[in-house]
């Protein structure tokens, strides 16, 4: 009987049902799909073979220090107070930053997640403390984790210098352990033959060099991930991304506050700006799945064209993602 109505409905010109094999043989022209419910994320791309697990962190903002720190604190004082108490986003319970990050990790190992991988802003300066810290909880989690630096991580407040001269001062004297023997600027690694590209972007601006390095890890068409603290610009994020248009002297709000030299009144240069359109590109043709950012504190997601952006709400206030890239 059933094949009968079939017929008939062909017959009339009517459209048969579609059978779960011919969706899924439509899907497989498509690079990749997106899902995402909560703090959960999910990517199916026909170019993966096994599911990897990755739980990204970002803006923890620890701010621990000791004695070594006393000839610090005139540029930590501010950033040392600024996270001490903090609110559950989605609970409102009362939590701390390092409380929050604790209680992800064990989320991590719950889930069984193959890598962590961390966006910036583990620390709200760079104090040995809290940089011990950080690394000694993610050692003893037991699972493969990647980091890149946030603004935060290498910033003391009012200290001399230009943020390029600082941020490379203070991620050698105190940021390296957390790198674990990778370059600061761009690395990669491979997980279940998936790339996790690792950006530092925390100056707002690219340097030819990371520009260079990028373009050749996103060579050919692997499943990437991109993975940097400031997100970039995308139609309706705030001025405070990378590649943003209008970012410059004239919306720089904080740098008074943070103790600064403010943004440029130009804007960004040519090679952020190539950067940006890098990626869009590698998006469409070299595998680039999906791109991870901190900075902005919440939760939030872009889409342009193929590029699909995500930015992971803060750790300090018990903010995280759980990804999975999947087989399609």
């Amino acid at each position: 009987m059933h094949r009968i109505v079939l017929i008939l409905l062909a017959a009339l010109g009517l459209a048969l049902p579609r059978t779960s094999a011919q969706v899924k043989a439509d899907l497989r022209g498509i690079p990749a799909t997106v899902y995402q419910n909560g703090q959960k994320i999910r990517i199916f791309s026909p170019d993966v073979s096994e599911t990897v697990r990755i739980f990204v962190i970002s803006d923890t903002h620890i701010f621990r220090s000791d004695e070594r720190e006393d000839p610090f604190r005139e540029y930590s004082d501010r950033m040392a107070k600024a996270y001490n108490s903090t609110k559950h986003f989605l609970t409102g319970e009362k939590t701390n930053p390092e409380e929050s990050l604790m209680k992800t990790l064990e989320l991590a190992k719950e889930h069984k997640a193959d890598v962590i991988a961390l966006t910036g802003d583990m620390v709200s300066y760079p104090s040995e403390a809290g940089v011990e810290w950080v690394k000694n909880a993610l050692d003893a989690c037991g699972i493969p984790w990647f980091y890149t630096t946030g603004n935060h991580d290498w910033h003391y407040e009012g200290m001399e210098g230009t943020e390029q001269q600082l941020r490379e001062t203070w991620t050698q004297k105190r940021l390296l352990p957390l790198y674990q023997g990778h370059d600061h600027k761009l690395y990669s690694a491979e997980v279940k033959g998936v790339k996790l590209i690792f950006l530092d972007n925390g100056i707002y601006e690219i340097l030819p060099e990371q520009l260079d390095a990028f373009k050749k890890e996103v060579k050919g068409t692997q499943p990437k991930l991109l993975f940097s603290h400031i997100p970039f610009y995308a139609p309706g994020y705030s001025t405070s991304t990378v590649a943003h248009p209008k970012w410059g002297l004239a919306v720089d709000k904080n740098y008074k506050i943070e103790r600064r030299l403010p943004w440029p009144e130009e804007g960004f240069g040519k090679t952020t700006v190539d950067f940006w359109k890098a990626i869009l590109k590698a998006s469409r043709k070299n595998g680039l799945l999906a791109t991870f950012s901190g900075h902005l504190h919440t939760q939030q997601s872009s889409v342009i064209g193929p590029w699909v952006q995500f930015t992971v709400p803060a750790n300090a206030v018990g903010g995280y993602f759980e990804v999975t890239v999947e087989p399609l």
